[in-house]
């Protein structure tokens, strides 16, 4: 089995800062995409940022300039910074990612977090 575990939500003003953590474990053979997606009351879940196991980063318009995502390969563990907050930022924050895994076959499964609330309030 493999699980996402993620950390580091909470509430913070409009104009503050919050860092995600999401460390996967358990028959891990490789990690590939590993993502950021959010989800508001009312609305449909998106993607808010994503990178690959090279590097390369993909970012929602909305989050372009404030928010950075980054990986540490060889913990299978995968961050968000969040950088000038704003109340539209408020959501479910859940972690994705693909994953080669040995779950009686080795095969590429896609696997989500149980997700962390971001508040942002003043």
């Amino acid at each position: 089995q493999v699980q996402l575990v993620e950390s580091g939500g909470g509430l913070v003003q409009p104009g503050g800062s919050l860092r995600l953590s999401c460390a996967a474990s358990g028959s891990i053979l490789k990690s590939y995409t590993m993502g950021w997606h959010r989800q508001a009351p009312g609305k449909e879940r998106e993607l808010v940022a994503s990178i690959t196991s090279g590097g390369t980063t993909t970012y929602a318009d909305s989050v372009k300039g404030r928010f950075t995502i980054s990986r540490d390969n060889a913990k299978n563990t995968v961050y968000l910074e969040m950088n000038s907050l704003k109340l539209e930022d408020t959501a479910v924050y859940y972690c994705n990612a693909d994953v080669l895994s040995r779950i009686g076959t080795i095969g590429l499964r896609n696997y989500w977090g149980q997700g962390t609330q971001v508040t942002v309030s003043s």
